[in-house]
Order: C-alpha cells, then structure tokens, then sequence
C-alpha cells in the first residue's frame, strides 16, 4: 500500500512516498507556489503523483505548537487537508510534524549540503520524516 506524505508551508509542499516494501519514506520531490491561496497546480500535481505511483493514503503534517496547542497553521492545513480528501478521494491522516523541518536542516548540514543549497531539499526531506513516523506508528497501515 503506497503511502505519500506531505509537509504543507507557505510558499511550497514537501512531498515524500513510501518504498514498495512500505518500510522507508524517501524523499520525492518540492512542490513550489506563488502564493499560499493557489492550490490549483499544487493540487493537479499531487494527483499526477497519486495516480502514478497508486498511492492509497495521504499523510500531512499537523503543525501544533510543541506544547499540543494549535496556531494558525492548523487551519491553513485543515483547509488543504478539506480539498485533498475531496480532489484524491483518499484518507488523508494527520502526524504531528514537531521539529521535523529543524531535523531534517540537521541532517542536511551533516551531509555538507552548504546552508543556501538546502531549501531544495528541505521540505521533501521534511515531508519523509513525517512519513517515516506515521510508518513507524501505524504498521498496519502498510
């Protein structure tokens, strides 16, 4: 059962599919926007890749605060999480995403990736580990 997960920002998403194992997230791409309220391509793109790789459950990052309360970016989420449901007509679930873009800069800066090349791969590095920890948490949903 392939898997996506996604780490919903402002400006982009980060997206990251399981393997076909169902065992590890990799890394697949960013999606880029010109702005947080157009979700038109965003959306069009996230279903090329759901068609392509007959992806059955989407996971997104829920971005609470570290102390479980919720910010305005909950509802930015909630709202796409609304038009992914409705335009893949898959399950989309939550997995808290704390820290996971710190993380995976972490990671990058272990690797010797230099600090101004690491947007391009922070946030579908992101989306991964999200992934990753909703793959670890759910077996069953492999």
């Amino acid at each position: 059962m392939p898997l996506m997960g996604l780490d919903y920002g402002a400006k982009t998403v980060g997206v990251a599919v399981s393997d076909g194992l169902g065992l590890a997230a990799q890394p697949l791409e960013t999606i880029w926007r010109d702005s947080e309220k157009k979700l038109r391509k965003t959306l069009q793109r996230i279903e090329t890749i759901v068609a392509a790789r007959g992806i059955t459950r989407i996971v997104l990052g829920h971005p609470s605060h570290l102390d479980g309360s919720e910010g305005e970016r909950v509802a930015f989420c909630a709202q796409f999480k609304e038009k992914l449901e409705q335009r893949t007509g898959l399950p989309v679930d939550w997995q808290d995403e704390w820290l996971t873009t710190a993380e995976a800069d972490e990671r990058l800066a272990e690797r010797g990736i230099p600090r101004a090349e690491r947007k391009q791969y922070l946030d579908r590095l992101a989306a991964a580990i999200i992934l990753q920890d909703y793959m670890d948490a759910h077996p069953e949903a492999r």
